[in-house]
């Protein structure tokens, strides 16, 4: 793993020296602008509207905008000092339960491991914690940017996430829409935990997979070989006319079928789809679920019949 980061975490007088990894990686599929006339990739220029000329990063500064078209200017070496003044201590400053962070405050993850002799410090830091219970707020300054963090224990490893600060997020308040005074129907209700309680299970990340990713990489690696791809539309979802049916119809496509010993598994029942969804039943207007006539069974006579045999 390359090294992102390196300083020491401080609780009290009690010193970790740390090295910072990245816990996670971006596994999207990088996409190139290409000239669709002559197939070549377009590179970015960085010129100047008012000299038009291109201009090398050696000539670049960083600059505030304060007002339109004006500018505060900073050299490389300030922003840098800037930075020092912090970017290589993590000063625990709370202790906290896990469960009282929003999970809507995270950012990023990164791996901690102790550097230079600070193997004792880090593994005593390590089990305090997870004795405890207790999550570490702290702060941290990455590349140039402070954040606040939150350091936990995940296995036999210190890791620390990076979390916003408060005036980040933004108010529930600014989202447009939001439903208000809207009575819930009972039995809609009703139905609707008993769906969320079907499909309620233990969390296992390994079951979840990117399944745009591997569509694509089929498609990339079946162009390569010089083959003719052709993707199918997206069907066209409907909205829900009758929630009822909806949730009965998706109850019974996730319900598990009864089987009993030195038996065959009981069939559910026959059904047809909706735009609820694909496997929906008939359901009268109090919710409850109604047959069909069933077709008439074929025999052997009847088949000879319609053969004309």
């Amino acid at each position: 793993m390359h090294t992102v980061w390196k300083g020491a975490i401080s609780f009290g007088l009690v010193h970790v020296p740390v090295k910072m990894f990245s816990a996670t990686e971006d596994k999207d599929i990088s996409m190139r602008y290409v000239h669709k006339a002559c197939g070549s990739p377009l590179s970015y220029v960085r010129k100047c509207p008012v000299c038009e000329e291109e201009v090398g990063w050696e000539e670049i500064n960083k600059g505030y905008e304060y007002e339109k078209g004006k500018f505060v200017l900073f050299e490389k070496e300030e922003l840098e000092q800037l930075s020092e003044q912090n970017n290589k201590n993590i000063t625990i400053l709370d202790f906290v339960d896990l469960t009282e962070i929003d999970p809507i405050y995270f950012q990023k993850t990164y791996y901690l491991s102790p550097d230079q002799a600070g193997a004792n410090a880090y593994r005593l830091l390590l089990e305090a914690m997870r004795q405890s219970g207790k999550i570490g707020i702290a702060k941290i300054a990455i590349r140039s940017k402070s954040s606040m963090a939150a350091i936990r224990v995940i296995e036999d490893c210190l890791a620390i996430e990076t979390i916003f600060y408060p005036d980040e997020i933004r108010p529930i308040s600014q989202v447009p829409n939001l439903p208000e005074n809207v009575t819930v129907n009972e039995k809609e209700l009703t139905m609707a935990q008993m769906l969320i309680d079907q499909l309620s299970t233990a969390f296992d990340p390994a079951k979840y997979t990117d399944d745009y990713r591997e569509r694509l990489l089929d498609i990339i690696n079946s162009k390569v070989a010089g083959e003719e791809v052709k993707i199918a539309p997206a069907r066209q979802e409907t909205n829900v006319v009758d929630l009822m049916a909806a949730l009965q119809a998706s109850i019974e496509a996730v319900k598990p079928i009864a089987t009993d010993p030195g038996m065959a598994p009981k069939k559910r029942k026959t059904t047809r789809k909706t735009a609820a969804g694909d496997a929906a039943v008939k359901v009268s207007g109090d919710g409850a679920e109604t047959e069909g006539p069933k077709p008439k069974r074929r025999t052997a006579k009847t088949k000879k019949t319609e053969t004309g045999s």
